[in-house]
């Protein structure tokens, strides 16, 4: 058997100590540019942290956030695409999940989250959200785009939403 023996635990850490906080970042494949520079900015402040980044691999707000990530070389952003092809993927992922899945794979993204931030949005980010309510994933809204329609936690900056989702990370990686 092999030194550790194979029982997924890595040598000297434990199980606690080793797993990463994993927050997903959604939003529309187009976006302004203020929620751009947010989605940046979660991005970079998430990878400073030592979480990884999942999004849904495309554009707008998931490319931005896994922009701002990959600012730190060591950072891991994921994506996990509507499509067949890995390439579809933003040029920031480091990890394209092609699902052929379409809108589907919408729930993996909720489900892989232990927090997530929602920014901007439309249909998509909104289903996302709804998904996240019903199965109990913390979601934070930073001027997303339906304070009207659901109710959530609310911030104002990207410092404020990288803290909530890490809180509320590490709080079911326990």
């Amino acid at each position: 058997m092999a030194a550790g023996g194979g029982h997924g635990v890595a040598l000297g850490r434990s199980r606690a100590t080793s797993v990463k906080p994993v927050v997903a970042v959604i939003g529309g494949s187009t976006c302004s540019v203020d929620e751009a520079a947010w989605a940046a900015d979660v991005g970079r402040l998430l990878a400073r942290a030592g979480a990884v980044l999942v999004c849904g691999g495309l554009g707008g707000v998931m490319e931005a956030a896994a922009r701002g990530a990959k600012e730190l070389p060591t950072s891991l952003t994921i994506g996990i695409l509507p499509g067949s092809s890995p390439g579809d993927a933003n040029p920031y992922i480091d990890i394209p999940l092609a699902t052929g899945m379409g809108e589907m794979r919408n729930a993996l993204i909720v489900r892989v989250a232990q927090a997530i931030i929602a920014i901007g949005g439309g249909w998509g980010t909104l289903s996302e959200i709804a998904l996240a309510q019903r199965i109990g994933t913390p979601v934070v809204g930073l001027h997303d785009a339906f304070p009207a329609a659901v109710e959530i936690p609310r911030v104002e900056t990207p410092g404020q939403a990288a803290t909530w989702a890490l809180e509320h990370a590490r709080g079911s990686a326990v």
